[in-house]
């Protein structure tokens, strides 16, 4: 009994032990799967580590490379915006320079800025102009280069831009002949001296200068009276009215037949002819133009080199051209010279057009607005 119940205990020890054996052989393989997977989850986080580092970097790269690129795409950008806008500002002041009648403005701005102050003499003007803009509906005007053709040139480029045709006596002569009758027919030698302008041309050329005077105005004058089209004729009259040599020519060809038709009204006095209009008389008393060369010599040689048009030349002027001037003498505000009439007689048919003058020098172009 004693030795089976040994053998049984022996039995179950060996058991025990296998159990055992087999209970440390699990648990080691439990722990070498578990460090393998350890070691498979830290190789995969290392891994994926040094490859965030490496994007990181690239990124990092990347960014900055962008950031770069925009910096300096900004810069370019404020570059080329500083480029263009000056070369648009230089564009535009040599367009402003060489364009003698500017475009349009608000008149009571315009007002504001030239007469600031409250001097006795700003308040006037301000008054004047605020007249101009609540009783006569003028709420804009263009500025006119001031120089000594200044009126001549107000005067002409509104003829042109309302496309207003020659006049009637105009049609029915060739005004190219004139300076050739002057001189040939009618014995005029003297016009030899006439002056053109700032040029001081005087001398055997001057009938060929003429010429080309009557020229310009002919051909520009029926180039552009021809055009019905009102924004095509305005661009017409700013390129004509930016070329300083062309604009000298028809000047001087207004004030030519100017002349000329001073020269017919004393022929007429002379011989006793028809009666003449009555600025005729008033030209011819005074002491400075009692004949037509001293009406050439004192007063229209001067005319674009050191004086501007008198009232008496302006009432010419409107004559000759046949259309009546009305001019807005602002310095004479509050009187009954405000506003004058050139010539205060004229025919019902004739185009009206309007000047701005501040000081019987300078003029602008009003424009209406109702």
């Amino acid at each position: 009994m004693q030795r089976r119940h040994d053998r049984k205990a022996s039995k179950n020890r060996d058991q025990f032990t296998e159990q055992e054996k087999q209970s440390r052989i699990n648990h080691s393989k439990r722990s070498v799967g578990k460090h393998e997977v350890r070691s498979w989850t830290t190789a995969t986080k290392q891994s994926l580590c040094l490859m965030w580092q490496k994007v990181k970097v690239q990124l990092m790269l990347g960014m900055s490379f962008l950031v770069t690129i925009c910096w300096y795409c900004r810069r370019l950008y404020s570059f080329l915006a500083q480029l263009l806008k000056w070369w648009s500002n230089y564009l535009q002041r040599k367009l402003i320079r060489n364009l003698s009648v500017l475009t349009e403005v608000d008149l009571l701005g315009y007002s504001a800025r030239e007469w600031k102050g409250e001097t006795k003499q700003a308040k006037h003007m301000r008054e004047a102009y605020e007249e101009l803009f609540w009783s006569y509906h003028i709420k804009y005007l263009r500025q006119v280069r001031r120089d000594n053709y200044c009126v001549l040139r107000a005067v002409l480029f509104q003829i042109f831009s309302q496309g207003i045709p020659f006049p009637s006596w105009m049609k029915e002569r060739d005004i190219l002949k004139l300076p050739e009758k002057l001189l040939y027919s009618q014995g005029c030698n003297w016009i030899q001296q006439y002056s053109f302008g700032p040029e001081r041309y005087m001398g055997p050329n001057a009938f060929g200068k003429l010429r080309k005077c009557m020229e310009t105005l002919k051909t520009n004058w029926t180039e552009i009276s021809a055009t019905k089209d009102h924004e095509e004729r305005g661009n017409m009259c700013n390129t004509l009215f930016s070329d300083e040599s062309k604009e000298h020519k028809l000047y001087e060809a207004i004030k030519f037949i100017m002349l000329y038709e001073v020269v017919e009204a004393y022929e007429q006095i002379k011989n006793r002819e028809e009666p003449i209009h009555n600025l005729f008389s008033l030209l011819f008393a005074r002491d400075s133009s009692s004949d037509p060369l001293s009406f050439m010599m004192n007063h229209l040689n001067s005319i674009g080199d050191s004086i501007c048009l008198d009232q008496v030349e302006l009432s010419l002027l409107g004559y000759l051209l046949e259309v009546k001037i009305r001019v807005y003498r602002l310095h004479k505000f509050n009187t009954e010279e405000f506003q004058v009439d050139y010539p205060d007689e004229y025919r019902r048919e004739w185009n009206e057009i309007s000047l701005l003058t501040e000081d019987d020098r300078y003029y602008h172009i009003p424009l209406f607005r109702t």
